[in-house]
């Protein structure tokens, strides 16, 4: 029988963007979306149960405060073990697995009969949302044309983050029926392992096999892409030539320390810190201190419910800026409106003014956390994509185990408003600091766009890392 040559190289990154949008794409997107729906659903699960075990438990803020912290420990400790796993398995059983875990845990903290079994197992749920997020951000990434891929990275949160509301509205419904009905939003939240259906018809990224050194089966995996969409779109445009590049070894931890890698993991590290003690001061806090303000428990998770409906179009608002203008300075307005925005929430007891500033804030900070998913893998090649995605989102969560009792001292120390002063302080820093040292990644000319692409239009500047390079 004549020998069948292995494929030197597969190419992978230029074939895939050269494809027009096609069924596998769609399918790889309501799979992601579904993920992010539940990771969106079960993160804000115990802000909106806390008010009601304040009551029924006697759990004091200082408590609420030491649970959440803990959580922020569990989404480090998740995302750095996301990077492991996505370059051990691979993107897709990364995906599965640890949208899996959160799920299980989830469903696991419905049992709790104390807030030391509750916090344990709310830890363990947050690094499994932690982890998810990292390989869903990088499977992304790598799956989609870069001329369009920040913009299917913003519609997956925007479907996504439709979890949040929803949970809020579940959560205003069921919490105040019975003592026990706060544990349906546990069961609610645990519904993200039916991410399993998804699995036959998920592929796993060809990049991470090409890093590998396997080029057969980055092949393999390239023709059933390329056949499903030809199949639907007509023939397909040629790649650009592929270019030469070694098999990636395994990332160690030190490789963070190397100047190309250290600038933009310093750089993602603010950003995540920032977006974190941010979004999180808000969102877990709110429902809490609305509640120790005096609005009733039913009230404070109702008003928090009506201003995350703002969230789903704040992702939409993202998908339409992230390919159209530098994603950079997207960040940097979205960042400064959040803060001006969250001030103004934080002045003012008036309901509809309450209603109406946290909606604006969730708005911008989804808008703003889909401009980040986007952003963050850009800055960096395969080899140093998941660990330093991970590294920096989980650097960002951990910083979060400390704002939570800074929050809390402000509050017990210095009133309700100054809690609002520091969170909006935070997200203007980010902004400048991002405004100043942030690269872009943008190309000075974009390519057509990928439903419309043709030969030589494939690889974009967007996946060669800029960073270092200030405007």
């Amino acid at each position: 029988m004549p020998h069948t040559p292995q494929p030197q190289h597969a190419n992978a990154l230029n074939r895939l963007d050269r494809l027009p949008i096609g069924r596998f794409h769609k399918i790889t997107l309501l799979a992601v979306s579904f993920a992010y729906f539940f990771e969106f659903a079960d993160i804000n699960s115990f802000a909106t149960t806390a008010p009601k075990l304040i009551d029924l438990w006697g759990v004091t803020v200082d408590q609420v405060a030491y649970v959440t912290s803990l959580s922020f420990v569990g989404m480090f400790l998740g995302s750095v073990v996301a990077s492991t796993l996505a370059d051990r398995w691979g993107r897709k059983r990364a995906l599965v697995w640890t949208t899996s875990f959160f799920g299980v845990f989830s469903f696991v903290s419905m049992f709790s009969w104390d807030i030391v079994s509750l916090g344990v197992f709310r830890v363990l749920t947050s690094a499994g949302l932690s982890a998810m997020t990292v390989v869903a951000v990088i499977y992304v990434n790598e799956m989609y044309p870069a001329a369009v891929r920040g913009k299917y990275q913003a519609y997956a949160i925007v479907i996504g983050i439709c979890g949040t509301p929803a949970t809020n509205f579940v959560a205003s419904g069921v919490v105040p029926l019975t003592d026990w009905s706060w544990r349906l939003v546990y069961l609610w939240g645990s519904l993200g392992v039916l991410l399993v259906l998804f699995t036959r018809r998920l592929k796993e990224s060809p990049r991470w096999h090409e890093s590998r050194g396997d080029h057969a089966t980055a092949d393999a995996v390239l023709k059933e892409i390329e056949a499903q969409v030809a199949a639907e779109q007509g023939p397909l445009p040629e790649p650009a030539p592929p270019v030469d590049e070694a098999p990636q070894t395994k990332a160690p931890l030190r490789l963070l320390l190397q100047k190309k890698y250290l600038a933009p993991t310093l750089l993602l590290t603010v950003l995540w810190v920032t977006q974190t003690i941010g979004f999180f001061g808000y969102s877990s806090w709110a429902p809490t201190l609305l509640a120790k303000e005096g609005f009733s428990v039913e009230k404070s998770v109702f008003y928090v419910a009506l201003t995350t409906a703002g969230a789903p179009l704040g992702s939409y608002l993202a998908s339409l800026v992230t390919d159209r203008f530098e994603r950079k300075w997207c960040l940097v307005a979205f960042g400064t409106v959040i803060s001006l925005c969250g001030l103004l929430y934080g002045l003012t007891f008036d309901p509809v003014l309450i209603v109406v500033f946290g909606f604006l804030v969730n708005l911008f900070e989804r808008g703003y956390t889909a401009l980040g998913y986007a952003y963050s893998p850009e800055l960096f090649d395969t080899r140093g994509r998941s660990l330093g995605t991970g590294v920096s989102y989980g650097l960002g969560r951990l910083s979060n185990a400390a704002g939570p009792l800074i929050i809390a001292a402000l509050y017990q120390g210095s009133g309700y408003h100054s809690v609002f002063f520091f969170i909006a302080g935070t997200w203007l820093l980010g902004a400048a600091i991002l405004a100043v040292f942030g690269p872009r990644t943008r190309p000075a000319a974009r390519p057509a766009p990928a439903e419309q692409a043709g030969p030589g239009d494939s690889r974009s500047v967007q996946d060669v890392p800029r960073v270092g390079r200030a405007e």
